[in-house]
């Protein structure tokens, strides 16, 4: 049921958010009681997301999700930013930290029995179709592709490299100076 709601929650605030300049990273619907409710936005122009956007796209979310009330139960709405660390969900978040590490987990066939999860950390080298490029950590030189449709989650590793990654982006945004 939670995905079902999930599902609907994407279908019914996506075309107000993209109008309003956003996009939307993920939606996560929490079930315990009460329920959370988690809108992850980005901006369209990829410029960093402050509190009043936050604020702005709460207001929008609530009076769309009164009406509609696609959510039983009480809940908590929670509209955030995706974070330094933030999860990947979209091919063009893999074209746009190419070179960044992340960590993934995929959905894999064993043959033909249960399902397996495969954890896999490496450096993004971009996309290739509806195929994400990466290179396994400690194995550099061979570049891997990995069907985007059997993603499971994926997100940036934390580390220096993606820190100084997110201090230039806000330095040629102009949020902060040296």
């Amino acid at each position: 049921m939670t995905r079902h709601a999930e599902q609907q929650i994407v279908q019914l605030i996506t075309p107000s958010l993209e109008g309003m300049g956003y996009t939307l990273v993920r939606v996560l619907l929490d079930g315990a009681r009460p329920q959370r409710l988690q809108v992850m936005i980005d901006k369209a122009d990829e410029t960093p997301v402050t509190i009043e956007d936050c604020t702005e796209v709460s207001h929008m979310v609530s009076a769309l999700l009164d009406v509609e009330d696609p959510i039983a139960g009480t809940y908590n709405l929670e509209v955030s930013t995706p974070g330094i660390d933030r999860p990947l969900t979209r091919l063009r978040d893999f074209e746009r930290f190419a070179g960044l590490m992340a960590r993934v987990e995929m959905q894999t066939d064993y043959e033909d029995q249960h399902p397996v999860k495969a954890r896999l950390k490496g450096r993004i080298k971009g996309v290739d179709g509806q195929s994400i490029l990466m290179t396994l950590d400690g194995q550099e030189k061979d570049v891997i592709s990995l069907p985007f449709d059997a993603m499971l989650r994926a997100k940036l590793v934390m580390n220096d490299e993606l820190i100084a990654f997110s201090a230039d982006q806000l330095k040629a945004n102009g949020k902060i100076t040296d």
